[in-house]
């Protein structure tokens, strides 16, 4: 049975709000996920939350269906109120839903490369609401996942959670150095995409292969030269009105669209 909280001082609450911290994120691996759409489209790709607050007064199919598994899961269930959960999210209109999860294990070596032919690859990515766009191409493409490489915003984020849309759960995330992330690319096989403006080729002008991964720069300063020099293939979208780039989201999409499309009219020609 779910218990009942309603007081601001309640030790939990306190410890649910400091997660909107990314250090007490990490020290605690643990992270929030907001709404009943999230917390459902978790629960298909198999994660249950330790902890599950929802609002008073609320009934759904799929809240009953959280609740029960859960409770049978060990996790702990808590009824609320508004206000609780207003200062748990820190949203004026916070959702009914909110979830406590344990945070995933992002090491590099965890990626299995084999699982999809797609993946995508930013570099000092620094705004969470392009991170959660990205998992949610990545999600739509069918890519593997999405791989962090520098200084990028946290993957945990409360901004970066809720922009994924529950993309964060179907996706697979991992964090390294470049160094790193370069000697793990060419120990197998893998075509590393560039995107730049100093690309001498359209992006619709290669091949590319399989497995590709997208490689997406910093929202103000793209690729560093050194990235750039790595890639297999860099190539540049055009832009044809004043603005020199695109968001980095976009881009994301863009580039990931196209490889699809590619692979997928050589496989109707064939």
């Amino acid at each position: 049975m779910p218990r009942e909280i309603t007081a601001f001082s309640n030790p939990l609450v306190k410890q649910v709000r400091g997660l909107r911290d990314k250090k007490n994120r990490r020290s605690e691996g643990l992270f929030v996920a907001e709404g009943l759409r999230i917390l459902t489209e978790a629960l298909e790709a198999g994660f249950l939350p330790r902890i599950l607050f929802f609002a008073k007064g609320t009934g759904h199919q799929l809240l009953s269906r959280l609740i029960e598994e859960t409770e049978a899961g060990g996790g702990d269930v808590v009824e609320t109120n508004a206000d609780i959960l207003h200062k748990l999210s820190g949203k004026d209109n916070p959702q009914t839903v909110l979830g406590v999860y344990e945070a995933f294990d992002t090491s590099l070596q965890r990626i299995d490369r084999s699982r999809a032919p797609l993946w995508i690859v930013a570099h000092s990515l620094r705004d969470p609401g392009n991170l959660g766009t990205i998992l949610r191409t990545g999600d739509a493409v069918g890519a593997g996942g999405l791989i962090l490489v520098d200084d990028c915003v946290d993957p945990f984020s409360v901004e970066a959670v809720r922009a994924s849309m529950g993309a964060l759960f179907t996706q697979s995330i991992a964090t390294a150095r470049w160094e790193d992330f370069l000697a793990w690319l060419r120990s197998g096989e893998g075509e590393l995409i560039g995107t730049s403006l100093k690309g001498q080729q359209d992006y619709q002008q290669p091949a590319y292969g399989r497995p590709a991964f997208i490689l997406i720069g910093n929202e103000s300063q793209g690729l560093p030269e050194a990235c750039e020099a790595e890639c297999d293939v860099l190539v540049r979208i055009p832009m044809l009105g004043k603005a020199d780039s695109l968001n980095a989201a976009v881009a994301a999409a863009l580039m990931a669209y196209e490889v699809r499309n590619q692979w997928r009219r050589a496989s109707a020609a064939s």
